[in-house]
């Protein structure tokens, strides 16, 4: 085993803590640099505003996280709410990479004797990690909390190192301890937080294994695991008060938190189904085949060393993403053969954040992967995500295969030998051929080979400068009349609204019906008890002004919670039902009627016509269809009118929708602002979301139909320029009239 490190080199090292904060404080600054300055698609919106009022996102609920991101939140620094969590992102992000370098050197001092030379290979480890594109992309918006998790990772994995080092030192068992605290706490931020718990058994196991017969140690480190998981008793606590953002509400209570209800069977119930997400139901078979999910992992693995978002450049992104796997299982071998100690932790973990995540993970078909594979369930987003840790931790095996590539190298260019003979007990035998240092500094251009993802992936990474999410919240919002119902439907038609509501303060006056959740027993509760805001005029669109609006009585739901809970998951209809409200006739074909479908009735029962209800693209469901002759486009919305609408001058029928032309005209001309910010920024990366600005295009493009057909060739030649701006930037293909 080649090594070069004199025993009292080994029995004086010390960690480079300074180095690697500048390494860490390098990948911050960079962070920054290409920082989201406000909300982003997908769930930032949900975190951010759940975040704000303290309240509780998507199951499991990341307790931790939402603790941790508010009080960060409270920071006074000079920049915007959204900002502040994504400076959070960052700072974890580099933070971790920081633990990566402090690795990395760790694990190559056993063979690299010059410090010098340590700290460079630990430098490409901590580069390579953070500007892998899903590390980077990440780390500048806080889509979530992963960049948290990776840091719980980085931690315990330096412990579990230091661990190995000196498994009988003084501090051995603390450490331990320390580890499980890590892990349960880990665990409180994102069920990810376990990942690194198999690789730290086996370790225990290589190195002493009969540390887990010491049941005084094993009993301390389980009494920890449980206090790091403490945080989680803030969900049915929180919960209880009932914040703007609770999902899944775990409590049994139903006024205000009380010790009766809140130790109350129904409130574990529903913690533990939190917890474990049974909202989203339990994966029996395997969503793909383990090939096509490891297929996937491979898929993104491409992405980080070159994010060819437009598909220009394949080539050239396989031999980079060949060149950086090699690189990775070289180094992984090279680990192997030189550092068994260390390798019996890092190795298991590798596999566990790969292989073993693929395989739990389950996922379908990635939305991006292999396109020409027809008939298949597919994800509804690309969720490289889910391997930030692999991606990030893959830049430490990188970093020894370079290390070892300049190693070989520096040996043909050096042309020197370099040996040492054992003397008095106090010199180890070096291995021959150990390279000089001139062999090494002409070698080190290879090294260079690790600043390929920092030039590849900048213009695709960084989020400096996008508002387009922001504005796109404001335009959706201000489309809607004051009080008014909105049914969304998805992700990217709901959490921005929230952020913009909660975190924001626009518009709270619009109550937010995701379809989606509408099948909850909890979200339905929530409806029942939201309280309507007083709409701000002062703030409001200037479309608006021109009358009173009377606040409604109430909350849209006019339901107890013991009739909300008797809704049904599905009624079947033998034979075609007719329902009424007011003028409105709607005649619902034989089938089922799902859950989510009989609330979305009984909402237009208990609000309209006091409260105007709007659907989203996509929303409503089956009902929309029995809907449509009452459904009047403004904008990229449809409002629900009563009466069945008839095609006339001022409501053409365009593209199967019946338009108001003058609220589209008029929230084309003075409240959309979001297209405007992505003709600045230039380029649409994430396709899974491209029906945002797609409803852009598709809303100016039917308003300028409708122009002409006026008559008004001015107008509908400039609504036309300005879609072909978005189209531009969005980079629709086959666009008409583009």
């Amino acid at each position: 085993m080649a090594t070069t490190a004199s025993l009292s080199d080994r029995n004086g090292y010390k960690p480079s803590y300074i180095p690697a904060a500048i390494a860490a404080a390098l990948v911050f600054i960079l962070y920054l640099l290409t920082l989201a300055p406000s909300v982003a698609m997908w769930d930032t919106g949900e975190y951010m505003a759940a975040t704000k009022v303290l309240g509780l996102p998507h199951p499991p609920g990341n307790p931790f996280f939402m603790l941790l991101g508010h009080a960060f939140a409270m920071l006074p620094l000079p920049v915007s709410y959204g900002a502040k969590i994504n400076i959070l992102a960052a700072l974890a992000s580099a933070c971790s990479a920081g633990f990566w370098f402090l690795i990395t050197e760790r694990i190559v001092w056993r063979w690299i004797a010059d410090r010098w030379q340590r700290l460079v290979v630990a430098g490409l480890a901590t580069l390579i990690g953070a500007t892998a594109f899903t590390v980077w992309n990440q780390s500048v918006v806080n889509e979530k909390v992963y960049t948290v998790s990776l840091l719980f990772f980085t931690i315990a994995s330096w412990l579990m190192i230091e661990w190995m080092e000196n498994p009988d030192g003084p501090r051995a068992d603390r450490i331990l301890i320390l580890v499980a605290f890590l892990l349960g706490l880990g665990y409180s931020n994102h069920p990810a937080g376990f990942l690194p718990l198999p690789a730290a058994g086996v370790a225990i196991l290589a190195v002493r294994w009969r540390t887990l017969l010491r049941w005084k140690l094993v009993l301390a480190a389980l009494g920890a695991l449980l206090i790091g998981l403490t945080p989680f008793i803030y969900e049915p606590v929180r919960a209880a008060y009932f914040p703007g953002i609770n999902e899944g509400a775990p409590t049994a209570c139903t006024t205000t938190l009380e010790a009766g209800c809140t130790f109350d069977r129904l409130t574990v119930d529903r913690l533990r189904a939190n917890i474990n997400r049974e909202q989203y139901g339990q994966k029996v078979e395997r969503g793909a085949s383990y090939p096509a999910q490891v297929g996937m992992w491979w898929l993104y693995f491409k992405w980080q060393w070159l994010r060819d978002s437009h598909e220009t450049m394949q080539g050239l992104q396989f031999v980079l993403a060949f060149v950086f796997l090699a690189l990775g299982l070289l180094g992984g071998y090279v680990h192997w053969e030189r550092d068994r100690r260390t390798f019996w932790y890092f190795g298991p973990l590798m596999f566990t954040m790969t292989l073993a995540l693929i395989y739990y993970l389950n996922f379908k078909y990635g939305w991006s992967q292999d396109p020409d594979v027809r008939d298949v369930a597919r994800e509804v987003r690309d969720r490289d995500y889910f391997y930030i840790w692999s991606f990030s931790a893959w830049g430490v095996w990188a970093a020894i295969g370079l290390s070892f590539l300049w190693e070989q190298l520096a040996h043909v260019l050096g042309r020197e030998q370099r040996a040492e003979e054992r003397q008095g007990g106090k010199k180890q035998a070096a291995v021959a051929s150990w390279p000089s240092r001139r062999g090494f500094i002409l070698a080190a251009p290879i090294l260079l080979i690790a600043l390929i993802p920092l030039f590849a992936n900048w213009k695709y990474a960084s989020r400096a400068g996008h508002y387009f999410t922001d504005q796109w919240a404001r335009d959706y919002l201000n489309s809607l009349e004051p009080y008014a119902i909105v049914i969304t439907n998805g992700d990217n038609d709901t959490f921005p609204l929230w952020y913009a509501q909660e975190v924001e303060g626009v518009r709270r006056d619009v109550t937010v019906a995701v379809t989606t959740y509408l099948d909850t027993d909890w979200f339905v509760r929530q409806m029942i008890r939201r309280p309507v805001a007083t709409y701000d005029a002062a703030n409001g669109p200037a479309i608006y002004r021109d009358k009173v609006w009377k606040k409604p009585s109430g909350p849209p739901l006019k339901m107890t919670f013991a009739e909300a809970d008797a809704v049904p998951e599905y009624i079947q209809l033998n034979d075609p039902q007719i329902f009424r409200q007011g003028n409105i006739t709607l005649n619902i074909e034989p089938g089922y009627l799902v859950r989510d479908e009989l609330v979305l009735l009984r909402l237009i029962k208990d609000a309209f016509p006091e409260r105007p209800i709007y659907l989203s693209t996509g929303g409503g469901g089956r009902l929309a269809t029995s809907m449509q002759p009452y459904l009047l486009s403004q904008g990229f919305v449809q409002k629900l009118v009563d009466h069945p609408l008839t095609e006339s001058a001022a409501t053409p029928r365009i593209a199967g929708l019946f338009v108001d032309v003058d609220r589209t005209k008029a929230l084309w001309d003075t409240v959309y602002r979001a297209p405007d910010a992505l003709i600045k920024e230039g380029d649409w990366i994430d396709r899974a979301s491209f029906g945002i600005p797609y409803t852009y295009a598709f809303t100016g493009s039917v308003l300028a139909e409708a122009m002409t057909r006026r008559g008004d060739e001015r107008a509908a030649n400039a609504i036309m320029s300005r879609v072909k701006g978005i189209v531009k930037a969005a980079r629709i293909e086959g666009f008409p009239g583009t």
